[in-house]
């Protein structure tokens, strides 16, 4: 079954058209990044997708079932949850208290105390969230996706501003991740995507420009051009 299909989305914003007739299929378990220059599309993508932003015309499936007019939380019990460019925390609270409330919603099989555990985090699950450090802050956005037991995860661009050690933990969080969670990831680091992704659609002024394996990426002269570089 695929996790994801998306047939023909379109998205304008007044006279502006940021989406175009984009479509593109997602396997169960496969690890896929969407990559192309700033403006291309890429995170209104990610908000049609979740229902943060409704579509002008298309069609969404998740897990098979059409998706495009229910709103976020009936995509979210559909097993969908994402992250976001910029945090979406609850800074005035602890770790343990903003995971507390990302399970509350969800039959999720872990108490927080389990879940913090698992994950590794539990001597700090009494630290006001605004009191780490913001490649910390990162992972606890990746960490309340996770709690909602997704079986689609959207991250965009979880290593932004990030320095190399820590896009490397959360780059290891990512690659751990058992293949019964499907992974779309918006990322400009090249080696993030490179060390990631089963398969790399490239966006392009909205439209799908190019899609492939790394080294099909990699060699691809239009994929150069536009984002890569200058082609040989």
């Amino acid at each position: 079954m695929k996790a994801l299909e998306i047939k023909n989305v379109s998205k304008t914003f007044g006279g502006l058209a940021v989406l175009q007739d984009v479509s593109l299929a997602i396997e169960a378990g496969e690890r896929r990044a969407i990559i192309g220059p700033n403006g291309a599309g890429k995170t209104t993508l990610f908000n049609v997708i979740s229902g943060v932003t409704p579509l002008n015309s298309g069609e969404i499936s998740l897990f098979g079932k059409k998706s495009e007019h229910l709103p976020s939380f009936r995509r979210a019990r559909l097993g969908l949850a994402r992250t976001f460019q910029q945090n979406n925390l609850f800074f005035n609270l602890t770790l343990l208290e903003n995971i507390h409330l990302a399970l509350l919603p969800h039959k999720s099989p872990f108490t927080p105390k389990e879940f913090l555990e698992d994950c590794g985090w539990w001597e700090k699950r009494d630290v006001l969230v605004k009191e780490l450090s913001y490649g910390e802050q990162r992972q606890v956005e990746l960490l309340l996706a996770l709690a909602q037991s997704p079986r689609l995860l959207l991250l965009d661009e979880p290593t932004a501003g990030m320095s190399s050690v820590e896009t490397h933990k959360i780059t290891s969080m990512i690659r751990n991740l058992s293949r019964e969670i499907t992974v779309l990831i918006i990322e400009h680091d090249m080696e993030v995507v490179f060390d990631l992704a089963d398969y790399i659609t490239v966006l392009n002024y909205g439209k799908v420009l190019f899609e492939g394996t790394q080294e099909e990426v990699r060699s691809d002269k239009r994929v150069k051009e536009v984002y890569l570089g200058t082609a040989d």
